[in-house]
């Protein structure tokens, strides 16, 4: 069987209650892409029966698929590096299985990459119908002035890409990292498509702990902006303590202090050890992340992987 000239890599967890739907939603866009399509579906440490689900729709799908099984959950964007890396196809897409991005988005992303003018292409949201909307937006507005100039404001979901950018991203060795802020970082010829995405079925999988590392990871990986905001706090500081020093030594030697300012010492102390915890925060968070990059460990594990042809599949 000849390699197909199109992948799909889609990351599952906890998606129990879309799986028939997502198969639909697969064979939608391989009856309308030319060159034919692998469908790679990577079970990220599930905790539902996503994958018992998944292989029963499968074998009697029009499809032609993977399903890989990481060993724990290691988090969205591993599996969607592991699904890469496994891709055969020359052009590989990434959709996610709570469908909230429409299927023809999919299309669109392979079609344009045939076309050979562009390398890289991500949807561009115009809107979203889901909880966290103003927060979002802001972060990504602070995350595009500050950290990656080129990302779009509204974030980026869902992308496509060559094969020959799947290779450098995947070259990569960096763990605690942002993948799509790495898509952008690496450069190539980038293409936007403006889309609406859809309400998600059922509950987010994006906890405040999840959503945390993810801020985390997307800004200590790609800049040292928080480094520099404690050298001019620290420098502020500073100034501020030499100007009250002054101020303090000038009327001590007035007689105008009689009496030592318990509280305001006691408040000074309190101040300058909370930004001196502080900046060792930031500076172990660098510190640890290069540290585990030098282990050289996998970001993901794969447990097994499991190649099916669905009966409806025309020989």
């Amino acid at each position: 069987m000849n390699p197909p000239l199109n992948s799909l890599v889609v990351p599952v967890y906890g998606n129990a209650g879309t799986i028939t739907a997502l198969i639909g939603a697969v064979e939608h866009i391989a009856d309308h892409l030319d060159g034919g399509l692998e469908a790679i579906f990577v079970i990220d440490g599930s905790p539902d029966d996503s994958r018992e689900l998944l292989l029963t729709a499968l074998a009697t799908s029009k499809l032609r698929a993977r399903v890989v099984d990481h060993s724990r959950n290691f988090g969205s964007f591993a599996a969607i590096r592991t699904g890469m890396s496994l891709a055969q196809g020359d052009r590989i897409a990434v959709m996610a299985a709570d469908l909230q991005e429409p299927p023809e988005l999919v299309i669109e992303f392979l079609r344009r990459l045939a076309s050979g003018d562009v390398d890289v292409v991500a949807g561009e949201r115009r809107s979203r119908d889901d909880d966290g909307d103003t927060a979002s937006k802001i972060y990504w507005r602070l995350y595009r002035r500050f950290v990656v100039s080129d990302m779009p404001s509204a974030g980026v979901d869902v992308f496509a890409c060559t094969a020959a950018v799947r290779d450098v991203i995947c070259s990569l060795e960096s763990v605690h990292t942002s993948l799509v802020a790495q898509l952008f970082w690496v450069g190539f010829r980038r293409e936007l498509v403006p889309y609406d995405r859809l309400p998600r079925p059922g509950e987010s999988g994006w906890t405040l702990r999840r959503k945390f590392r993810y801020l985390s990871d997307s800004v200590f990986a790609f800049t040292d902006l928080p480094v520099r905001i404690l050298w001019i706090v620290g420098l502020m500081g500073m100034a501020l303590g030499v100007l009250v020093g002054a101020i303090v030594l000038v009327a001590r030697a007035a007689g105008a202090i009689t009496v030592p300012g318990y509280a305001a010492t006691v408040l000074i102390l309190l101040i300058f050890m909370s930004l001196n915890s502080l900046g060792l925060g930031i500076i172990g968070s660098y510190v640890w992340r290069a540290y585990e990059t030098t282990k050289g460990r996998p970001g993901a594990i794969v447990r097994e992987t499991t190649e099916i042809v669905g009966s409806a599949v025309d020989e």
